[in-house]
């Protein structure tokens, strides 16, 4: 048997996993209809996953369901972080739709018991929370107020960064290509790749360090000074870098050192999804000047927030009014709170510590014979399979990730894939997956390096 995986399609350039609307022709007609209705309604901008898009009806759990109730395992959605149509956390936005939706303009007890509780989750030195009404919003504000601290611009992001869409944001998000151009003020380092730029934890800080030192000597020689270094605390559109914990710290160092903040977007890492903490900086043993979450925060409803050490708001609150109208709202409020009281009942960040565990070692096991396995990494319920040509060389694989990912929807188990290349595995379901869960993902996994041996 051979012990290499053939390609199947190689991934859509316009996105990761992406549908590619040339092959329209090749689909059942109810899709082919409503994908051409959604085209006519929605525009050229927006994109759908997988060879043969997937149209979903239901979702409940762990599970999706498509137009004939067939059942679908997504390994893919952490928006919904406690699963999706948690019983919980309908109950708590129906209560409060039929009581009051409104701003932070009015004194509301249910906001400051949830900022509380939030609050109570992060290192001390973090003390005041900023609601918006989405990630890219958070992270708009997150980066306002460090270049109003620093009176700095510059800005470090990683090569496959990703942290949101407005203007501002897109220019630091190097994932979203060449068709958003990056700022002028925006310096671009390596991924934490220690499968590439290191044979140990020490060579891969003093990589970063020294990628780090050349970017912040860069933006001096053009006269721009650092504002902020950012990075997703589990570099999910890098590939997925986990460890070796602690890789992190010379990063902030470094920043530190040039007057610079760092600001964690804890947006897919957080609410506990690595499985150790309750933030995925948590695991390097740094504390950030900021941290921006979002997505998983109210489960769906539209809820994100920025929180910060209290000094980097003196000056900016009593001279930049801010105010974002439903950021925080009520309603989204006592979402955000059932999920925190879901977390907690339920033991998901235990969950997924344990099952994550079961998977990696899974996966490890299946891929003991496959030549373009490189690595299976990650933390809890964030985990990359990173695959390539062959091991020797590295050189990334989208063709076979491609391969994988649309045989495993096929199996009716969801997952995607991310990295420069297409070529990463990432593996990210709602909280709430059980042991049989990772049973069944795993015999689909295999069945799918079978198939494609």
């Amino acid at each position: 048997m051979s012990n290499t995986i053939q390609s199947i399609r190689k991934p859509s350039k316009a996105m990761v996993n992406g549908f590619d609307p040339t092959r329209i022709d090749e689909l059942p007609d109810e899709i082919q209809k409503n994908i051409r209705r959604r085209d006519q309604s929605l525009g050229p901008g927006y994109r759908l996953f997988y060879d043969t898009p997937l149209e979903v009806l239901r979702g409940e759990g762990v599970k999706l369901f498509d137009r004939d109730g067939n059942e679908y395992l997504d390994v893919y959605n952490n928006v919904p972080s406690v699963g999706h149509c948690h019983p919980k956390v309908i109950a708590a936005v129906h209560e409060q739709m039929q009581t009051l939706n409104t701003n932070t303009r009015y004194v509301q007890e249910s906001i400051l018991d949830y900022s509380e509780d939030l609050l109570s989750t992060f290192p001390a030195e973090l003390g005041h929370v900023m609601f918006t009404c989405t990630g890219s919003e958070a992270n708009d504000l997150a980066m306002r107020v460090a270049k109003y601290a620093t009176g700095n611009q510059g800005i470090i992001v990683t090569s496959g960064a990703y942290h949101g869409l407005t203007a501002e944001v897109a220019s630091f998000s190097p994932s979203l290509g060449i068709g958003v151009p990056l700022g002028a003020n925006v310096r671009v380092i390596d991924a934490p790749d220690a499968l590439r730029y290191s044979s140990d934890q020490r060579s891969l800080e003093d990589h970063l360090r020294n990628q780090v030192r050349a970017a912040i000597a860069d933006l001096h020689r053009h006269g721009i000074g650092l504002a902020a270094f950012i990075a997703d605390s589990i570099f999910s559109s890098d590939g997925v870098f986990a460890g070796p914990a602690g890789f992190l710290r010379p990063i902030i160092e470094e920043v530190h050192a040039a007057g610079g903040l760092y600001i964690a977007d804890e947006v897919q890492p957080g609410f506990g999804r690595t499985g150790q903490e309750w933030w995925g900086f948590q695991r390097h043993g740094i504390v950030p000047d900021i941290v921006t979450i979002g997505k998983p925060m109210g489960n769906g409803i539209p809820v994100a927030a920025a929180i910060f050490k209290p000094e980097l708001l003196v000056e900016f609150g009593r001279n930049i009014r801010y105010f974002n109208t439903f950021g925080g709202n009520s309603v989204a409020v006592a979402a955000a709170q059932a999920v925190l009281d879901v977390i907690r009942e339920e033991s998901l960040i235990d969950n997924a510590l344990k099952v994550g565990e079961q998977i990696i070692t899974g996966l490890e096991d299946l891929a003991q014979d496959l030549d373009q396995v490189a690595e299976v990494r990650g933390s809890g319920f964030f985990i990359g399979v990173d695959l390539v040509t062959d091991r020797s060389s590295l050189t990334p694989d989208g063709d076979a990730a491609a391969g994988i990912v649309n045989a495993l929807r096929e199996d009716r188990i969801l997952i995607s894939a991310c990295g420069a290349q297409g070529n990463v595995l990432k593996l990210r379901p709602p909280m709430p997956f059980s042991s049989n869960d990772a049973d069944r993902l795993l015999d689909g996994i295999g069945r799918a390096f079978k198939r494609l041996r």
